[in-house]
Parts: C-alpha cells; structure tokens; sequence
C-alpha cells in the first residue's frame, strides 16, 4: 500500500475515533499495523481497542510489541488496560520500580529511565511521568495503601502543575491536613502563564483560613483589570462566573454558617449547570443544615434517577431521611452510599451522624473511627469522637481527640468552641474563656446565628468568673443574633439578678417563660426575683451561682 493511501487510513481512524465509532476505528486500525508494522501505528491500534473496552486485547496487542520496555506511551497505555481490569498488581509492575519520598520527591532506581525527566513535549501536553504518577496513586489506593497512594499524587502535581485529577484525589479524599494542602501548593513549580491556575488551586483546597486571605483568593480570580493582555482578560472574565469557581465559594459560605447564601447561590449553579455534582453535593449540605426536607426529598429522587450508580446519589436519601428524622432509614441510605463508594467522606459522617441522633454512640464511634483512618487529613471524624466522649461526661478523652483535631485542622473554629465547652464542664473557666475567645476570632465577620451559642457560652463563662458587666454585654450580642433562645435569657435576667437589679432580672425571667412556659430554672428564679425586690433579701440565691 502506497503512503498516501496508508496516511488516508489513519485519518480515518482518527475520524472515527472523534465520532466514537470504535469498531470502524479498530477495523482501519487493524489493517493500517498490519501493513506497516509501525510502533505509532500499533499504539493507534491499540487506542482504538482500549476506547472499544477491549482491554484484553490491547494490553495483548501491547505487551506482544516488545515496545512496552522503551516506550512510554506503551507502558502507560498497557498500565491503563490493567487499571480496566483491576489487576492493581500487575499495573504497578507494568509501571516499574520507583521510590517516592513524603513530599512526593521520586528516586527512580534506575538512572536512565527516562520515565521521570521533565516534560519535553509541547506546553499544552501533559507530562506523561505525571500521568505515571497518577496511575501509581490510583493503584495503591485500590490496594487500600493509602500512604503510598498519597505520596504518588503528590508527585504527579508536582511532575505537572496541569495534572488536576491527582489535586482532586487529594482534596475530595481529605488525604492531606490543612498545613499539608498549603504546602503542597507553595512547593509546585507553575509555569510563568499559570498565575489563575495557582490562584484557582488556592480556591479549591480547605477554607479554613483567616477571611481576608480566602476572600483574596477568590477576587484574584475575579478581577477584570488584572492583565494588560487582551486575551489573558477576557479569559479571567470567563472565571467571574465560572461553575467550578462559585462552587468554591458555595462551600466556603457553607464553612462560614452562611447557610442562607451557600443555597442561594448553589440555586442559582445547579439551575445553571444541572449535574455539577460538586454544587449538588454543596447543595445538599446546606438544604440539610436549613432543614429544608422538601428540596433534599427532590434532589434524592432526580439523583437516584440519573446516578443509580454513584454514592453522592443513596446519600442524598440519606439526607432526606435524616432530615426528617427518620434515623433507622437514613442509616440503611448512607450504608449503601459507603458500599458504593468506600472513599466517599459524607456518606461516613452522616452513617455516624445517624447513630449519633439515637444515642448509639459505640456504633457511632466505631464508624467515626473508620472515617478517621480512611481520611486523615479530614479533622471532621475526630471532632465527632470527642464530641460523642463529652456527651458522656469523658472529658479528658473529649479534650484528646478534639485536640488531635485541632492538630489535623487548625483554623476550624467549630474546634476551638468544643474545647471550649469541654474546659466550661471541666469547671476551668479561664481556659474555656480562651478558647471561645480564639472561636469568635476565627469566625468571618459578621456573626451569623450559627454561632449564637458560642456567644452564650462566652457569656456564661464571664458570669461564672462574676465579670457580670462583661456577661450581660455577651448575653445582649447573643440576642441580637436569635431572639428565641431560652438559655440566652435566662442567663441575662440572672446576671441582672447577681448584680441586684431585680427589675431587668424580672423582665428577662418574664421574657424567657413566654418562649418556653415550663422552664423550671426560670419560674423558680422569678419567684426569687420577686421576692427580693419586695424584701430585698439576696442570700438565699448563692446556692444557683
């Protein structure tokens, strides 16, 4: 066959392979190898195979080449057959020893394996020792070494800045602690044209930290008159209304309690782009967090329609369920969405959650564990451990794993405030004062009601210390963020009552019977109100201080 007529054949090939005809692709395919015997043209052979899912076949087709030892590309591709295949092991052989170090540093055994050189293709091609990296990562956490797979994405972000699926395995998987992330980040080499790409990775990663940082983040992103580069701006105004990018801050609002706006604007993303998963997955979260069962029983039935086959699908049931406080069948749901997807964290802490709410806390334990040791650098299991040891008065146990927490996410302020609570039980004022202290500075002003009670808690604790000025001005913030709360007013009549002001102290005990009638604390202490304003008697009320 004449040249002309081969290369119209490979086109064709090509053709068919864009217009996802695969057993055309594979027939030319076949008989253009046959004619010329050419490594590219047995690679193309075996693409076509491999997008046919004749994954057999084309590691065959490969591994029978002899070439697979001094090509790359044939390496990776036969690796790939195996990934199909889930034969994990024989991947990583196809792939070839290598040592990686913590912080994804490769010591190849082998000096003149050009397998890890930096990228010499064009700049729009991904280094293909990127790739490799990834594959290895994918397969060890098949194998369920995780460690291993932690180390080889790291390395293939750092092998190629471009490589966002191993990014994506690090974050979702929650593989890395707060500090890890940042440094990760800070250690990749971007090229000289990926400035958005480095603040877009900045975006992604946990949004724990100070506000004006996060915010900084987001508008660098945002921004229209960032580059003098007509092309460059009109690709940065592209971003302003980015999915993946208002997806981001849906979850930063979410971490914030800006419950309200996180569903607003997860709304306003999935009317946009109806099967965002990651905006659905935010979405959720927050029709949860609002109690809304009605949007949560919507989104379950579309999900489990169109994604029977994904977790994020049974554990939108789950929410429904757990929303309505169906707890047995919210269980069996984000069971399922474990079953589905071993590595998927929600599905986790809700099954724990779940348990929680009917006080089986040994079962919710036992799963919190699980999701500790799947997620490391996920803090949320082991702030639940401690949480579920406070409910049963261990609070020196409490106290370790919310600490072992704080170590793997430092900037959450929902840990600060539990260790807060954990020293008010313990009756160590001064530390619990600290702690709710460094809580209202994490927290992105302004205050939303999220965290009215660790405004009370911080009142409670001023009262206990018997700084009452102090307390009353917490109690007073408290309410100016939910007026419906019993404990709020009932702490400020009685620190109006500690200070003798029995007419404020009156007021308030009033204030929180009309919300709750029944409260015995209240009735008891109005009825002591009243009296002292009428005898002025106040010894008898040391015994409540």
């Amino acid at each position: 066959m004449r040249e002309h007529e081969t290369e119209k054949l490979r086109a064709v090939v090509r053709d068919c392979v864009t217009k996802h005809l695969y057993s055309s692709a594979i027939f030319f395919a076949d008989k253009v190898a046959a004619f010329t015997k050419e490594p590219a043209d047995i690679y193309m052979l075996a693409q076509a195979l491999f997008l046919g899912r004749h994954y057999r076949r084309a590691f065959h087709l490969l591994h029978s080449s002899k070439i697979v030892d001094r090509d790359l590309r044939f390496r990776y591709l036969a690796a790939k057959c195996l990934e199909e295949l889930k034969d994990w092991h024989q991947c990583l052989n196809i792939l070839g020893d290598a040592n990686v170090d913590e912080h994804g540093n490769i010591y190849d055994r082998n000096d003149s394996n050009l397998m890890y050189l930096d990228k010499g293709g064009e700049d729009h091609e991904i280094n293909i020792a990127s790739a490799i990296c990834f594959l290895r990562g994918k397969a060890f956490e098949a194998l369920e070494n995780r460690v291993q797979a932690r180390k080889w994405y790291k390395a293939a972000i750092k092998a190629d800045p471009l490589c966002y699926e191993a990014l994506e395995c690090l974050i979702d998987n929650h593989m890395l602690t707060c500090e890890e992330e940042a440094s990760l980040l800070s250690s990749i080499q971007f090229g000289p044209q990926d400035g958005w790409l480095s603040s877009f990775y900045s975006c992604l990663i946990k949004k724990y930290d100070k506000e004006n940082v996060v915010e900084a983040n987001f508008g660098e992103l945002e921004k229209e008159g960032c580059n003098s580069n007509t092309s460059d701006l009109s690709f940065i105004h592209t971003l302003k209304t980015n999915t993946d990018l208002l997806a981001c801050k849906a979850e930063y609002y979410h971490q914030c309690g800006e419950y309200q706006k996180c569903f607003e604007l997860t709304s306003f993303l999935l009317e946009k782009d109806t099967f965002h998963l990651k905006s659905t997955l935010v979405h959720l979260a927050a029709a949860m967090e609002l109690g809304n069962s009605n949007e949560l029983y919507l989104m379950a039935c579309n999900l489990v329609k169109d994604y029977p086959q994904k977790a994020l699908s049974w554990f939108s049931v789950g929410c429904y369920y757990y929303c309505i406080k169906k707890y047995d069948q919210s269980r069996r749901y984000f069971s399922k969405a474990t079953n589905v997807d071993g590595n998927f964290p929600p599905a986790w802490i809700g099954y724990g959650n779940a348990y929680s709410a009917q006080d089986e806390g040994d079962q919710a334990m036992s799963i919190y564990r699980t999701a500790a040791r799947l997620f490391p650098g996920c803090h949320l299991p082991t702030l639940y451990i401690g949480m579920e040891y406070m409910r049963t008065h261990s609070y020196k146990l409490a106290e370790q794993f919310l600490v072992q927490a704080k170590t793997t996410c430092p900037l959450d302020p929902l840990v600060y405030n539990e260790l807060g609570v954990v020293a008010y039980q313990m009756k160590d004022y001064k530390k619990a004062l600290w702690w709710f202290q460094k809580t209202l500075a994490q927290i992105p002003s302004p205050l939303g009601e999220m965290w009215e009670p660790t405004v009370v808690n911080t009142a409670h604790v001023y009262r206990k210390l018997k700084m009452y000025n102090e307390a009353i001005s917490y109690y007073e913030k408290a309410l100016a963020l939910s007026t419906r709360s019993v404990s709020t007013y009932a702490g400020l009549a009685y620190a109006y009552h500690l200070q003798d002001n029995f007419t404020a102290a009156i007021t308030h005990y009033h204030k929180a019977l009309w919300i709750k009638p029944d409260d015995q604390f209240c009735t008891e202490m109005l009825s002591l109100a009243l009296a002292d304003e009428c005898h002025g008697n106040v010894d008898h009320r040391t015994e409540f201080r």
